[in-house]
């Protein structure tokens, strides 16, 4: 039997409006993922060190507060530095186009705007996590 997959959603720095993240995070479980969802105003260390402790597969972050370029990156960091680059980084907010491709440059994964219907997010995780179970078998 396949296990769940396990995903951290996260409000990264001052953004206090996280009603997109809690839709998103609701729909990740009802798709049967297990989520923990860390509420609004964490630090890039917070977010990586419950992502570790909780031994989750994917991060997901929902940024509108404009600071995507440093907050995705530092959490990638801090990932790769505790030797967790296997942990998939995706999420949303808004973005513009050329910050999604410099994004992607360095490994974050595919990054979503609003109004994406959230099937597209579970069928994109769910991809993602295939794809991974089959490189390890």
């Amino acid at each position: 039997m396949q296990r769940p997959i396990r995903v951290l959603i996260a409000k990264p720095g001052l953004d206090g409006h996280d009603r997109g993240a809690k839709v998103v995070a609701a729909a990740l479980r009802d798709a049967g993922m297990e989520v923990i969802y860390t509420g609004l105003h964490q630090t890039p260390e917070m977010i990586a060190s419950a992502a570790i402790q909780e031994d989750v597969d994917v991060v997901g972050l929902s940024i509108l507060s404009g600071a995507h370029m440093t907050l995705f990156p530092r959490v990638q960091e801090l990932l790769r530095k505790a030797g967790r680059d296997d942990i998939l980084i995706t999420g949303g907010g808004i973005i513009p186009k050329e910050d999604i491709d410099a994004l992607h440059a360095q490994g974050i994964g595919k990054l979503f705007g609003p109004g994406t219907p959230t099937s597209e997010l579970v069928e994109y995780i769910k991809s993602w996590f295939a794809d991974r179970q089959k490189q390890e078998a």
